[in-house]
């Protein structure tokens, strides 16, 4: 980074004093004598401080101050004058100034002031650059597509983010539930604050409620030591509740009144806390229905469901396979470098029961696969050169169907239980159990 200063001061022994003084310290100087001067600097220049005096033939130090902070708000302005007063002082503090001090008092020890200043305003390019990289990795911008499905997707989801309203995402596994979650988080007032993500099918139903609402010592067997739960952890942010249809109905009673009162018990504990956090549910599961069949607390469907998004399958978004095959593609960073044609009429014609997740693991092992530039269509799995996209025939049983699809799921995400798990809908425990049955 840079370290340039620019001094605004309309007595050029006084700027060539203070630019031999901050010079010493390794400081690159630019001087100017008037605002005018000063403006068409900071235009063509990176000035990370600012030295400005008060008095100046052409403004006042205060309003240039204001102006910086509005136009350049990672810079950092040092007020100096020959005549400070308290109020003054307290003026510019108040206008953004980085410090406020006075000709002759302060001259021999100003170049710490300067390099404190720098050091903020270092550190303030930093934070810009970080933001921007999780903008650009959570943000809206990394939602891939230009179907006007997901385009519907993305508008409803942005017209909420600004609100402090409940958010349910429906859609297939894959789709993408947890990236518009992020999205919406990272768009929201809540920003800086965390963002905090649990999948409801992950865990039995007694240990999703400790690591939901935490619990103290003793609160049961082996709970030696207090453990702050996620709702905690989530304060002033974000809860995500993926898969909230997993979710058994004594816990969504506890929830209902999380969402209505902002409080919560610890497991063991007698007294309640009180909770600021938003939370978004995901759902693979149409929820509607399963409140109307009983399955679901229909009075926490319409907490959470306050406003619902429909996140489309990508069979239902066929013009943006081709962007995210060749953006998933880039990401490998190998040699291969496109997708054949007759690959790429295969992949537009798949069904992709497991949305884009199943696209990015196609991808990523076929170019691995790849021996010159491009993925060609024999490096596709068997299923996609059949014409009904699958190798069963008609004397096949129900078991041998299910072992066949099972064994080629679990191939194409490269033997990872709980993606394939994800892309059939079914449990952890389950697959395993099917792995053991059919001796897979």
């Amino acid at each position: 980074m840079n370290k340039n200063i620019l001094i605004i001061d309309d007595e050029q022994r006084f700027r060539e004093l203070l630019s031999r003084i901050i010079g010493l310290e390794g400081f690159e100087i630019f001087q100017a004598k008037n605002v005018r001067e000063g403006f068409s600097i900071l235009e063509k220049k990176s000035i990370n401080v600012v030295v400005t005096d008060v008095k100046l033939p052409d403004g006042n130090g205060l309003q240039v101050l204001e102006r910086i902070k509005k136009e350049y708000p990672l810079i950092e302005v040092i007020v100096i004058t020959a005549f400070g007063t308290i109020q003054d002082g307290v003026n510019a503090m108040k206008k953004g100034a980085f410090d406020y001090i006075t000709k002759g008092d302060e001259d021999d020890h100003i170049h710490v002031v300067v390099e404190r200043a720098f050091e903020k305003a270092q550190m303030q390019v930093k934070l810009q650059h970080l933001e921007q990289r999780i903008e650009n990795q959570y943000g809206f911008r990394n939602i891939i597509g230009e179907s006007e499905a997901i385009e519907n997707a993305k508008q409803m989801a942005k017209k909420v983010a600004s609100s402090t309203m409940s958010v349910l995402l429906q859609g297939e596994t894959g789709t993408g539930k947890e990236l518009f979650a992020q999205a919406i988080h990272q768009a929201s007032p809540r920003k800086n604050n965390p963002f905090v993500a649990l999948n409801c099918s992950a865990f039995p139903q007694d240990l999703l409620e400790s690591e939901l609402f935490g619990y103290e010592k003793g609160a049961f067997t082996g709970a030696d030591k207090s453990k702050k739960g996620l709702l905690e952890e989530a304060d002033s942010g974000t809860l995500f509740l993926d898969e909230i249809g997993e979710m058994d109905a004594g816990l969504q009673a506890k929830l209902l009144r999380v969402l209505e009162n902002k409080t919560f018990t610890k497991l063991g504990d007698t007294k309640t806390q009180s909770v600021n956090i938003r939370i978004i549910a995901a759902t693979n599961k149409e929820l509607k229905k399963r409140a109307q069949d009983g399955n679901f607390r229909d009075d926490l469907y319409y907490r959470l469901a306050g406003f619902e998004i429909i996140i489309p399958p990508l069979r239902q978004r066929k013009i943006d396979i081709p962007i995210l095959a060749h953006f998933f593609l880039n990401r490998v960073n190998n040699q291969v470098q496109r997708i054949e044609d007759d690959a790429m009429e295969l992949l537009e014609n798949y069904p992709w029961r497991g949305n884009i997740r199943e696209l990015k693991n196609i991808i990523e092992r076929a170019a691995i696969l790849a021996e010159g530039t491009e993925i060609t269509a024999n490096l596709l799995p068997r299923e996609f050169h059949d014409d009904n996209a699958s190798n069963i025939s008609l004397s096949s049983s129900l078991k041998e169907v299910e072992r066949m699809h099972i064994k080629r799921v679990l191939e194409n995400v490269n033997g990872n239980k709980t993606k394939a798990a994800d892309i059939l809908r079914i449990g952890s425990s389950t697959l395993y159990r099917k792995i053991k049955e059919y001796n897979l």
